[in-house]
């Protein structure tokens, strides 16, 4: 067994190591303590044109078009045109209706007007022979009328003078009578043939508008009738937009002043101007109807397709930074700015939103302040802020 003595100096010489020991250990306040800083990348604020406006569908159509129909009813004898063909106004053909009948017709119509300028002649000439007998006869009733006054002729010689001379003076008023009716006939006869060939005329229809054939309605060889359209024909040349806008819109849109952008099938058509606006909003739906004018689309830009229409109802210029940067903090509405490379809250009030940024109504900075666009969802006020290039 060890003795009392070394036991003693053992434990001695544990002390004096732990001792030495901790003399050496370093001491926490000489610790480098990392400072934390949060990783952001700035924007700067910028002088931007900012647009209020909204978005709607439309439809585009032909503003000038015709649904073309028969004149007169009959069947389609003949049509000349199809779908896609250009039309001319007053010059191409379209179809012909009945127009071997109403031919025959114009003839018949010619046939009673001259037999109608033959019984004309017929009762003129009557009448002239009647004229002449009566002129005859009234001398001599008149001669008779002094002789008898004279006693010179009979009772009875002067009573069949006076008869002739009546019978004289009816024939003639009868023989005008028939001139007047045998006019009357001349007349009818004429508007007879008028018709006609009013008739042989409009069994000929011609493009009353410039353009192409749309669509055909029937073929040739059907029966055609008066209000029943054949073709449409539109002038593609000018397209008219046609939208219905929420009620709500309708004191803030002008026309001649309101400008519009319009687009179909994937095809930007360019800005236009509000041309027309409904006097009234429709009770039921709440909404009124605006349209546009598209003179000479661009290719692809046609009658039939459904528009989107961006309505611009005011335009400004103001200081603007990123959506993104935007953040509400409690009631606040804050963006973060950078001062000695911590982060600085700064209230903000916002105005209009377009193209991904957002106006500052009288903001306390200028254009060209960095603000922080990627990583303030991480800051508080006074933090230390790495900035970064490109996205955190």
């Amino acid at each position: 067994m060890r003795s009392k003595r070394e036991f003693c100096g053992v434990v001695i010489g544990v002390l004096l190591l732990h001792l030495t020991m901790a003399g050496c250990a370093p001491k926490k306040e000489d610790a480098v303590v990392a400072e934390k800083r949060v990783a952001v990348v700035l924007q700067p604020a910028e002088e931007r044109e900012f647009k209020e406006g909204f978005v709607v569908q439309g439809n585009l159509q032909a503003k000038d078009f015709a649904l073309v129909g028969p004149l007169i009813p009959g069947t389609l004898e003949k049509i000349y045109v199809d779908e896609g063909d250009a039309v001319v106004a007053g010059e191409t053909v379209l179809f012909e209706s009945d127009a071997v009948k109403v031919r025959e017709a114009v003839q018949v119509s010619r046939q009673d007007l001259a037999l109608a300028k033959g019984q004309q002649r017929e009762a003129q000439a009557n009448l002239d022979a009647q004229l002449a007998q009566f002129e005859k006869a009234e001398i001599d009733y008149e001669r008779f009328l002094r002789l008898r006054e004279k006693d010179a002729v009979t009772k009875d010689a002067m009573e069949q003078q006076t008869m002739r001379y009546k019978a004289m003076k009816a024939g003639l008023e009868h023989a005008r009578t028939v001139v007047d009716l045998a006019a009357e006939q001349m007349k009818k006869a004429q508007a007879g043939l008028a018709i006609a060939e009013k008739n042989l005329k409009d069994s000929t229809v011609k493009a009353p508008i410039s353009g192409v054939v749309s669509y055909k309605m029937k073929e040739q060889g059907e029966f055609g009738s008066v209000g029943h359209p054949v073709v449409r024909i539109e002038n593609t040349d000018v397209l008219e937009m046609s939208a219905f806008v929420p009620g709500e819109y309708y004191p803030r849109i002008v026309p001649g002043e309101t400008k519009v952008r319009i687009s179909a099938n994937g095809i930007d058509a360019g800005e236009f101007v509000v041309a027309y606006k409904s006097p009234t909003i429709q009770p039921q739906l709440r909404t009124f109807e605006v349209k546009c004018i598209l003179e000479n689309p661009e290719e692809g830009i046609v009658s039939g397709a459904m528009a989107e229409v961006d309505i611009l109802l005011q335009t400004r210029m103001g200081l603007g930074v990123p959506v993104a940067s935007v953040q509400t903090r409690g009631s606040k509405t804050v963006v973060f700015l950078m001062e000695n490379e911590k982060a600085r809250m700064e209230p903000v009030e916002t105005g209009l939103q377009s193209d991904g940024w957002v106006e500052l109504i009288s903001p306390s900075f200028a254009a060209g302040t960095p603000v922080v666009r990627l990583g303030q969802y991480m800051l508080d006020e006074g933090d230390l802020v790495d900035v970064q290039k490109g996205d955190v």
